[in-house]
This record gives C-alpha cells, structure tokens and sequence, in this order.
C-alpha cells in the first residue's frame, strides 16, 4: 500500500469529507481521541491521517489511520461543550488558541513570506529570494544556482522553513554529498532548528538498530539526510524511495545529476516523482550542453521546455535563480561579513637538477610526438596521456611515479594476453622505467614545490604555537599522502597538526577532519586536501587562506577551490597562492604554461564578472581541461584555446551558451523586498509563549533566567530529539538536561564557543517556531483542552463573541481557504468579523485578572449551533473569494502545460506515436496535478473559545 501524489477532485469529494480530516481537527478512533496532524490522500484507502493521541492511554503517541479502514468519528462543531477558564489570567484559553494558530498551515494562496527575522542569521534579503521564487508556484520546485559562497544552504533552509509554515514540510529528505553531511545537518538544526537524522555509515547501522528488520527506514524518520552516493545505490533503497511520499526533497550539488545513465540521474528522477516540492542546488548547473540542463530542468517541470535544444529564458524563468557576488543586492548586503578577494599570487619555484632531468624527459620522449626520434613514446589512441604524465609530476614526483606505474600494471596485462610483442608497447614500458628511475630521485630536499610549500607555510606564520591555518589544496592522491608525511617535521608541527581529507576516505573519516578544522581550538595547522573539498564544504570558519600545491586545468575548478574560504561569514581578506614550477629546459611545458595563466584568468574573471565559470563557455571542469590538453596538443596557448573555445560558442548560437545567463539571472536589481505575510499572535512571542506553555506542564525541573532556558526533557520530548547525533546528544546530555534560548546574541555567541571545543554542536540551541520544543508544547496545549470543549473566558465585550475556525483543503490535503471568524449579535443580528480584531478589542492578553466568576454559561451553550451555522455560511461566500485567487494562481501553470504540449507535438515526426503519447501523458499528468490544487470536500469547521463579557450570561 503506497500513499500516492492524491487522488482525483471526485474521488476527494466522495471520501468522508477531507475537511473534516484538516490538520488540527479532533477525531475519535477505537474510543480514543486523536488530534490530526496532517491528512495526505492514498491510491485505495481514503485518507491517511497522522494523529497524535490527545486521550488518557494515547496522549502523546504518534499513529496513522486509513480512513477506508477504520471507522473515524470526527467531532462535530455544533456540539462543542462550553466550558468556564478557570486558569489565571485566562492562560488556559489564551494558549489553546495561539497553539491552534502555530498548528494551523498557511492557506495555499498565501505567497507571501511568513518566517522571515525568526532565525539564528542575519537577515539578507538576496537570500530570501529562492523562498519567494519557490512560493510562486502551485508546486514550490527551484533550482538554485548562485555562485560558491553566497550561502545556498541558508536559502535552502529559508525554503525549507516556509514550507513547513505551509504543512508542506512535515516529510522532508536532504540528498548531499558525503562530505558535506554534518555540516548540512548542522546549519539546519542551529540556524533554524530543523533537525534531520543523519544517514551516514554510522547513522545508517544506529537506524537498523531502532527499526524492525526489513522495514522502510524512511517511515521512521520523517526528515532525513543522506549522501548520495550511499542512496544511490537503487537494489538497496529503491523499493523503499518508490514506497514514499515526500513533502519536500533537497538535492545539492545537483550538476552532478546530468546523465540520464547514471545512478544519481536516476536516483533524482525517483524522488522527483515522489515529491511536491523539489530543491535543487547547484553553483555550476550548466556544464555547456543544453539537453543536459535541460535534464536538470525537466526533474523539476516536466512541461517547462519542449526542445531541450532549444528554450528560452522565459521557459524556466519561474524555475532558476542565479546571483552573482557583484549583483547589487547581493553587494549591497554584505558589509564586513565578506570582504573583498586579496590577489592569487603565483610563487615561481625553480626546478631542481633531479627536476630539470625529468623535465628534458618529458621534452624529449613523452611530449615530442612523433618528431621523437625513434617514434613516439604511445600510440596514436594514447596520444593525451604525456599530458597526463606532465601534469602528474607538477604535481609532484610521487605523483608521477605513481602514474607510471599504474600504466606499467595496464601494459604488463596487454602484453601478457597479446600473441606477440609490439614495438611501440615496448618502447613505451622502456620510457616509462625510465621516468620511475627519474623521479625515484626526488626527495623532500630536492622537491622545488615542497621547499617553497614550506617557505610559503612558514611566510604565513604556520607555527606550533600560531593559530594560522591554511587550505593545501591538490589534485593527486599520492602527492596528498606525501605531504601529510613530511610537512610536519619540515615545520616543526606534531604529526596531529596536518590533516589529510581526499576521496578514499570514508564518509565519517571525511566529516571528522572538517568538523576538527570548523574549531578554533582544534591543533590543525594544514589541511591537505583534493577537490573533494571544493564543493560545498565550508573552510572559512577558522582559516583564510589557501596555497595551490598544483592547479587543475580549469578555471571552475579553480574557482570552487577559492570559494572554500572565499565565501559568506569569512571575517578575513581571503588570500591564495599557487606554487609554480619552472624550468629552464628548452621547450618544456612548465606551470609557467597553463597553470599560472590559468591563476590569472580565474582571478580576473570574478574581480570583473562574480565568475569564472562563464570564461570559457564551457561550463564544465573536466570539458575545459579536456579542451585544453588537446589545444596544448595542437600547439595552442592557453590564451588561444580560450579564445577558441568562446569563438566556437558563440558560433552555435545557443541562447544558453552567453555570460549573462551564467552572471545573474531571475532576479532584478533588488529594490523591492519579498513581501511578508501578517503574523498574528495571542502572545507577544515565541519565548513568552514557550515560558508560558511550560508553567502549565509541570514536573520539568526548570530554571531560567533573561538569555537561558533548561530542564529536564520528558521521554516524549526526548524521542523529537533523536533526530539530532548521537554524539551530540551525549556529550551535552541533552537528555538530562535540555539548554535553549530566545535572545539571538546569546544563541550566536554559544554557536562560536562550541567552535572552540571539541565539537562544533553548540550546547545551548536558539529556539525558532521549529523548534522541537515549541511543537511538543503545542501538542502538550492542545491535549489538556478536553474533546469536544470551548473555554469561555471574560473580556471587554458587550456581547458575547463566539471564535471560531473554518478552513477547506484541496485534494492534496493543503489548506486552500483558512479563516479566523468572531460571530457576534447572536441570535438576531448575527455578524462575522475578523477573529483578531475582536480580540484585540476585547482585551485578550497577558494582562488580563480572571476572577473565577463566569456565571450560568446555559444561554451560550444554546447559540453554539447558530454560532456555527453562520460562521459555515461566511466560509462558504470566502471560498469563492479564495477561489479566484486560486485560480488566478493556476492559470499562468495551466497555459505553460498547453503551449508545451503543443511545441513538443509539433517538433515530432509524423508517426512518433509511442512519443506523442508520451507528451499526452506527461500533459495530462501535469494537469491533474493542478486540478488537485483546487479546493475540494467538506469545510472543518472549529468553536475554538468564547469571549464573554463581565456578569453577561
């Protein structure tokens, strides 16, 4: 049994009412009260709720019913039982009321931003753009593509909280690479208090401990994070990914999707029809091929480019988002929180003798080509591999020897299955012995780039005693391992003061040494690592500067590099050097060639552009270097092959292939921020409605004082907190005793100390409207109200004011039509206002005296049905109000959908069927999808409080 993406409009409006069912609505299921938490549509059972038990022997256990299997009684309105508020201060009421309203989802025409100014960052209005984007739409589905640095996670988890706001965040799955898990995890939970389960190799064999054997780990854990390449793996986790329904979806990094054969490629598509909203993120989303955006494009809006050869920029302009570091908002809003790039300065180091000779070597054997005497050293289908060879020992001799044996391995199984010996194989395994004979001769003292590495460390004050760090970047595993053996005796450092992070590490080792770098405290003095730290890893938290112990050839690459600390929240001028060695030998092809030139081109870019990525119009690392070796080949510069390149671009005339899209894109210049949404409340804020809600709970040991909260969290409470690690867990004992606060200062300040310890999870968490915390209180409010009742409280009113709920959802069970009603002038002039005005009116506050005197509440009670009966027929008249709105909202989505499907028909051959009804299908499965998002079913309808005035009946 599967929960499917909703069933049809008629379908919804035979089920039993799904209004009745709307997040917040009481039911009784096998004699035992449950307050619904939200209600999703399944292909064959009705509906399935998730309830939290409000009852004596249920309260605070979580369950699902199908509402096609058990019998589900909802409670109806017209018999709510009135009962006096005896709590001082009208608490009782007062909580019930804003806990309902923190419970209730935004209705869906609600575009407007509703969380803004509630997290632990500061609020930057470029960053609250991907949230308004996303929000545009019917389904909130976005590419955000802004350059490295500029804090895609925070935007994602501004989406993220919007979502939730709207009761479309309840199941969220997060898809990373391994290396950026924890810290992912980690921003999440301390910014804004999302906690996600971590499904890492440890966190994956913790999961298999908690559940049954052979069960769907994702039922278990509602939001979850997980790398990749451990999801990807289909035979394991793709029966359980095509079982669920996701509410929301995160993919980073989401170039590395583009491949329809890939295992990530298809991995997305799952998850991608399996969910509503849909987040990808990317600094590098086109890698120079249309179709292959298109792909990327095309998991997010199936019905949004009809010739993946041919689109627009109108076509997905409500689906991308791109800004630069030099777009006026973006500019504007950074102030000292990311000064400007210091200048990439090439170290020239000049070869050694044992250098030089391999340099004549490469010259002469490997790098002339046929004018070789005696032939080439490989054969024409290996005519690319000198370069390899070249630029393994740029990087370093162990590199290059290495290499060559790697190939020497490959040549020995070549000839060990050949009938006869070949000449050229043979003077290639020659050549090749004689470079491993070469480069045998290289030390540590005889190592140009390590002697200047050391030089260069030392210039920028590394030291036992210093705090300075610095990013040792390189593309060879081999040479990674040869620094991490020898830098620390070369600079007098402890052996712990290097660390090593490169690809073969294992996803925990990998987090371990960045989480170790992210402290201040930390004894890292160098990190080496390869470019599996130039994506998405944050090094900017304790470290400024980063030394190229080689260069990749490619300006992408380079740039992903630099933006490791070249990013949002570095406090520092970001410095970079590169290490270039150079040669005297005639005709060599030293870093003086390509790798210095390259520095300059990378640098000159984003000083002018924000980006280098649009330099070669190739847009892809590996097809810039690739390009390059073979320009090199033909005897080109890397100024020509640059230029090349951009000519052939240019020449395609693809209206892809242009800098402007690749610089800002979807976004103006910033003047007008996103609109925000009203929030009313029944208490001035989180934290007097937090302090207030848990006087009322009892038994938590509490203290507190203006800046810190803590007590000892219930086993109910403590089952929300399992999301979060383990290891965190423990070492704060979050479980014996729970730390929050409310002031955002104090929250930042625990944050950067936890940076100066022995873990980078702060031991005091910052409380947002997300936090665990907040929604156990609102479950503990909203059970103590007992089935059925209304509180009646006393108010400056000269006639009583009845507060009632009415809402209507869709066939997707979202909210569509949410209002807040006060009836008054019953029974005769009977009139319906807004239920925030009238409380405000009435006085409805933290300073109201409740005197315990209520009086005969008789007379109340008999207008509860017409209280009722009058709020019902002003939500019917509201819900052609919000109607139009829907409609308007749905009508630029259903004009897409037909234009596509016309385009892609007309661009197909005539008797394509099996293509043609691919594009019906693909239509029609899209229209269906927007005809869900209309309003459906039977309103709920909720006497949620009475407001009466002094000695009134």
């Amino acid at each position: 049994m599967t929960e499917s993406e909703g069933c049809s409009v008629a379908e919804a409006e035979d089920t039993a009412g799904s209004g009745q069912y709307a997040p917040g609505a009481r039911v009784v299921v096998r004699d035992a009260e449950w307050l619904v938490r939200n209600c999703t549509p399944t292909d064959n059972d009705g509906y399935l709720l998730r309830a939290v038990g409000v009852s004596e022997f249920v309260r605070g256990e979580e369950a699902q019913f199908f509402t096609g299997l058990e019998a589900i009684e909802p409670l109806r309105p017209e018999e709510t039982r009135l009962v006096p508020d005896l709590s001082s201060g009208f608490t009782d009421s007062r909580l019930y009321l804003e806990s309902v309203l923190r419970r209730t989802p935004l209705p869906q025409s609600e575009r407007r931003l509703a969380t803004t100014g509630g997290f632990l960052l500061d609020d930057k209005v470029y960053q609250q753009r991907p949230a308004e984007l996303a929000l545009k739409g019917p389904r909130p589905r976005v590419l955000i593509a802004d350059v490295v640095g500029l804090g895609k996670t925070l935007e994602i988890g501004l989406t993220l909280a919007e979502l939730i706001r709207r009761g479309r965040g309840e199941r969220i799955l997060v898809v990373t690479p391994q290396q950026v898990l924890e810290q992912f995890q980690q921003e999440l939970w301390t910014r804004f208090a999302i906690p996600l389960v971590r499904l890492d190799s440890v966190g994956l064999e913790r999961v298999q401990r908690d559940i049954p054997a052979g069960r769907n780990p994702f039922l278990f854990f509602k939001r979850a994070i997980i790398s990749v390449d451990t999801l990807k793996n289909q035979g394991k986790y793709g029966q359980h990914l095509r079982g669920m329904h996701w509410d929301a979806v995160v993919i980073d990094e989401s170039h590395n999707l583009v491949n329809e054969n890939n295992l990530r490629n298809k991995l997305a598509r799952v998850l991608a029809r399996h969910t509503d909203a849909l987040l990808l993120a990317s600094a590098t989303p086109h890698n120079g091929d249309s179709k292959s955006f298109a792909q990327l494009i095309n998991l997010l809006d199936p019905a949004a480019i009809a010739d993946p050869a041919n689109f627009t920029a109108k076509d997905i302009e409500h689906l991308y988002i791109r800004r630069t570091k030099v777009h006026p908002e973006v500019r504007a809003a950074m102030g000292d929180k990311w000064p400007d790039r210091g200048p990439s300065v090439p170290v020239r180091v000049p070869a050694t003798p044992p250098e030089e000779a391999v340099f004549a070597e490469l010259t002469r054997v490997w790098l002339a080509g046929e004018a070789r005497e005696g032939g080439s050293a490989v054969g024409r289908d290996n005519r690319l591999f000198p370069y390899t060879l070249l630029k393994a020992f740029l990087s370093s001799h162990r590199a290059l020897a290495d290499t060559a044996a790697n190939r020497l391995k490959v040549l020995e199984r070549k000839s060990a299955g050949a009938p006869k010996a070949d000449p050229v194989r043979e003077r290639e395994r020659s050549a090749l012995i004689e470079l491993q004979n070469l480069a045998k001769k290289i030390d540590t003292s005889s190592s140009a780039k390590f002697q200047g590495l050391v030089s260069q460390l030392s210039d920028i004050g590394v030291d036992r005693k210093s705090p300075t760090r610095v990013v040792v970047f390189s593309e060879s595993v081999p040479t990674l391992k040869w620094l991490k053996e020898n830098l620390p005796e070369a600079l007098g450092l402890d052996a712990k003061q290097v660390q090593l992070m490169h690809g073969g590490m294992s996803d925990t080792a990998q987090q371990e040494v960045i989480a170790d770098f992210a402290l201040s405290d930390s004894k890292v003095r160098v990190l080496v690592t390869g470019d599996v730290a130039s994506e998405g890893v944050n090094l900017h938290r304790q470290c400024h500067h980063i030394v190229h112990y080689d260069l990749p050839w490619s300006l992408i690459r380079i740039e992903q590099r630099n933006g490791r600390i070249d990013r949002y929240g570095q406090e520092h001028e970001p410095q970079f050097r590169a290490l270039i060695l150079t040669s005297e030998v005639d005709g060599a092809k030293d870093d003086t060639q390509v790798a210095e030139k390259l520095l300059r081109k990378e640098a000159d870019a984003h000083r002018s552009l924000g980006t280098a990525e649009a330099e070669s119009g190739l847009y892809s690392a590996k097809k810039e270097e690739d390009r390059l070796v073979l320009d090199l080949l033909q005897g080109r510069t890397v100024d020509e092959s640059l230029e090349a390149s951009r000519e052939e671009v240019a020449a395609e005339d693809d209206p892809w292939e242009s800098d402007a899209f690749f610089s800002d894109f979807g976004v103006d210049d910033g003047s007008v921020p996103p609109e925000t949404a009203p929030a009313p409340r029944l208490f001035d804020d989180t934290e007097q409605f937090v302090r207030t809600a848990l006087d009322t709970v009892g038994g938590l040991d509490l203290s507190q004082d203006g800046k810190m909260l803590a007590f000892s969290p219930p086993t109910d409470l403590q089952q929300r907190l399992k999301a979060l690690p383990a290891g965190y867990l423990k070492d704060h004992k979050v479980k014996e005793r729970l730390r929050v606060t409310f002031d955002r200062q104090h929250g930042q300040d625990r944050l950067d100390a936890a940076r100066s310890t022995k873990t980078i999870w702060p031991d005091t968490g910052y409380v947002t409207d997300l936090h665990p915390l907040v929604d156990w209180l609102v479950d503990k409010v909203q059970v103590r109200t007992p089935r059925g009742h209304a509180h009646v409280l006393v108010g400056r009113v000269d006639q009583p004011v009845f507060l009632l709920q009415g809402t209507y959802s869709n066939a997707l069970g979202q909210p569509t039509v949410v209002e807040w009603m006060a009836v008054t002038g019953l029974p005769e002039d009977a009139r319906v206002e807004d239920m925030f005005e009238a409380l405000k009116r009435a006085g409805v506050g933290s300073d109201m005296v409740n005197t315990g005197q209520n009086g005969d509440l008789s007379e109340l009670q008999a207008l509860v049905p017409e209280a009722v009966r009058v709020a019902a027929a002003h939500l019917e008249r509201r819900r052609d109000e919000y109607a139009a709105r829907i409609e308007a909202d749905l009508a630029e989505p259903e004009r897409r959908v037909t234009e596509w499907e016309q385009l892609a028909l007309d661009g197909l051959r005539e008797g394509r069927q099996d293509k043609r009804k691919q594009v019906h299908d693909t239509a029609e499965e899209q229209r269906r999808l927007l005809e869900k998002m209309r309003t459906a079913g039977d309103p709920l309808l909720r006497v949620l409080a009475v407001v009466k005035g002094v000695n009134r009946a």
